[in-house]
């Protein structure tokens, strides 16, 4: 693989996150970190009556690669349910450990395919897709212990 990591379309992603502003009352918020770059991810996350994200605020402080992810995730998320994120997270961090050969059914993710093998990269790649599906789980399950409103 010698494309390089960095590329024009990473590099296009980190100015286009949709949905860059938070939420003012969100059903569920997550921020995630990573420990070895410092990059920040913070997810506000409103459920629909379906179950599905009906909208989204983020906060990202990340680095190119986390910056992209997370353009990635914003432009294709309303109308996902808990478990389209869960599977999407899951496959993400499968694909960068290798025990997956496929890339993730998510739009645009082959872009991180010259990132595969810079294992340290990794964790700021999935800040986006843990944080959003540990709110969707959070909004969700806090949804269920409310009932109808």
């Amino acid at each position: 693989m010698n494309a390089p990591l960095y590329n024009a379309e990473i590099l296009r992603l980190t100015t286009a996150i949709p949905h860059d502003r938070r939420l003012a009352d969100p059903m569920a918020s997550v921020e995630r970190r990573s420990p070895i770059c410092g990059s920040r991810v913070t997810v506000d996350l409103n459920l629909d009556a379906d179950g599905r994200v009906a909208e989204i605020g983020m906060l990202v402080r990340a680095c190119a690669l986390g910056q992209a992810s997370s353009a990635l995730l914003s432009a294709n998320v309303i109308g996902r349910s808990v478990t389209e994120l869960a599977t999407a997270r899951d496959a993400l961090t499968e694909w960068l450990a290798g025990t997956r050969s496929e890339v993730p059914d998510w739009p645009g993710m082959d872009v991180f395919a010259p990132a595969l093998t810079y294992s340290a990269r990794h964790p700021s790649i999935r800040l986006a897709f843990e944080a959003a599906a540990q709110a969707a789980q959070d909004a969700a399950r806090d949804a269920v212990a409310q009932g109808p409103r």
